[in-house]
């Protein structure tokens, strides 16, 4: 990528507007972002409540007019050799994207966009800082011709080739979520953030509440209060109450967790088109994202002692896009049985291990050591706390067992194994993963040693591919360095400018 305020190399020396519609989208998408200074104007006292009207209207009137010279001012070009974009009300920034590095483009519709039938299209290079440029908005028909004409200028020949082909829009999807499916995968997703969220909110907007929620003692005064009312209660009915708010945080725990998934997942559908995957999901957001299968760098499939027992995994896909800020990896499987997942993958040029690949076990050392020395730690802390308070906080002591048990439970899922093509890492207990990715795919090899892995001989091995990693855990020395040598012999030769995965 390039900024520079030369003229751009463009077959359309005017270059192209966003669709007019997008500003009446913009504007009112983003009139959150307004509710403060709305709020301290009408709040702000009898001293102005004359003039809040009309100081509402400026405020409104004057986010509109710039909204309009933003607009106004905004140029992009398809070029020969580029995408390029002039924005900028008073000092113009012009940005040059090159075909060749632009990894992926997604076109995602929110709410009031759909009603308008536009889109969003957001261009990635595989920075890993989300999207690089976004163009908001545009009909959804030039969203499809800028994609198109995207990845017709990134093909060899640079002959059109459309992303997806109508016969490929009516082929039946490779894997899609029913509405059963949806609402087992928001019973899994369980989630308090709704308390989360009304923290925020609580203090964003503090102002409108009758007194500081911060304020502990206030707090702590209205609970004494209280408290001569609940000690009037029987205890049968405090014990009652107490389980039915339990049961009412569980429900809320499960219901948020339904909503969040029904709003991220809804109408989910992933295809195999002749480029790579198209993924298509969201109830109020709608998102149309294609993955480039040579841009597949490594698959992650995740479950979780929960969901196992009922054979529910995911499947992620790293590639060099990222799917956004909240995840740099694409979801391709939110919930699936592997007689589904593997099928997926082997589509992407992976295959699953076979029967007779060995995993090799982490050694236990690492975990011992971390837990002899959080015991130490422990006692310490628990040392100094009984010289202050009393002999009782050495109970403390019974978290020592716990936290081996967890230690145990983490070390037994540490395993790693190699064939002649891919690598395969499993972690975790909780949640659980298996990553694999293609040797030929291995941009670096790292072999670390830290002084207790020393002292014990053993090393962690890490392989940088292109938009993740992927690591062994408490090795062997000698094993370490026989890993490496063989995924150099493979990765060593490969010419990755000559790969479409590596970029």
């Amino acid at each position: 990528m390039s900024d520079s305020a030369a003229g751009p190399a463009a077959p359309q020396p005017a270059g192209q507007r966003l669709h007019p519609a997008g500003l009446l989208v913009g504007f009112v998408t983003n009139l959150p972002q307004l509710f403060v200074p709305i709020a301290a104007v009408v709040l702000g006292g009898d001293s102005i409540s004359n003039a809040t009207p009309l100081l509402v209207a400026a405020i409104l009137g004057g986010s509109f007019l710039l909204r309009w010279l933003s607009w106004l001012r905004f140029r992009y070009f398809i070029g020969e050799d580029d995408v390029r974009i002039e924005r900028g009300i008073f000092s113009r920034n012009a940005r040059s994207i090159p075909y060749d590095r632009i990894a992926d483009i997604s076109v995602e519709q929110k709410p009031l966009a759909r009603l308008f039938a536009l889109g969003e299209v957001k261009i990635e290079t595989g920075g890993g800082k989300g999207e690089d440029a976004s163009l908001s908005f545009v009909s959804l028909a030039e969203a499809e011709r800028l994609r198109e004409t995207v990845r017709a200028r990134k093909a060899a020949d640079g002959s059109p080739d459309p992303a997806v082909s109508p016969e490929e829009s009516a082929a039946a999807p490779i894997f899609a979520m029913d509405t059963r499916r949806l609402l087992t995968l928001g019973f899994y997703s369980f989630s308090l953030v709704i308390f989360a969220v009304l923290a925020g909110a609580a203090q964003q907007f503090d102002f409108l509440l009758p007194f500081d929620p911060w304020d502990l003692g206030r707090w702590i005064g209205l609970a004494q209060d209280q408290g001569m009312v609940i000690t009037q209660i029987a205890r049968s009915s405090q014990l009652w109450g107490a389980v039915l708010g339990l049961v009412g945080l569980i429900l809320i725990g499960f219901a948020t967790g339904i909503g969040r998934t029904v709003l991220t997942e809804y109408g989910f559908r992933l295809d195999r088109t002749a480029k790579g995957f198209r993924r298509r999901r969201g109830l109020l957001t709608l998102t149309d994202v294609v993955i480039p299968t040579q841009r597949v760098q490594a698959a992650q499939i995740g479950t979780g002692p929960i969901r196992l027992r009922r054979g529910w995994h995911w499947l992620k896909f790293v590639s060099l896009a990222s799917e956004g800020k909240r995840d740099s990896h694409h979801m391709i499987a939110p919930l699936a049985r592997l007689t589904e997942i593997w099928p997926i993958i082997a589509e992407a040029g992976l295959h699953q291990p076979g029967a007779e690949l060995q995993f090799e076990a982490a050694s236990p050392g690492p975990w011992i050591d971390a837990w002899l020395i959080e015991l130490l730690l422990l006692a310490a802390g628990l040392g100094i706390a009984a010289y202050f308070i009393g002999p009782l906080v050495w109970w403390g002591l019974l978290l020592a067992p716990l936290r081996a048990l967890a230690g145990w439970f983490s070390w037994r899922h540490h395993a790693h194994a190699t064939d002649q093509r891919q690598l395969y890492a499993r972690h975790g207990w909780w949640n659980r993963q298996m990553e694999i990715a293609r040797q030929l795919n291995v941009q670096s090899v790292s072999i670390s040693q830290g002084p207790l892995l020393r002292l014990r001989g053993l090393a962690a091995i890490e392989f940088g591919i292109a938009g993740g990693k992927l690591s062994f855990q408490a090795l062997p020395l000698a094993a370490a360095q026989a890993i490496r040598d063989q995924v150099l012999a493979i990765a060593g030769p490969v010419d990755y400018s000559q790969l479409g995965g590596a970029g």
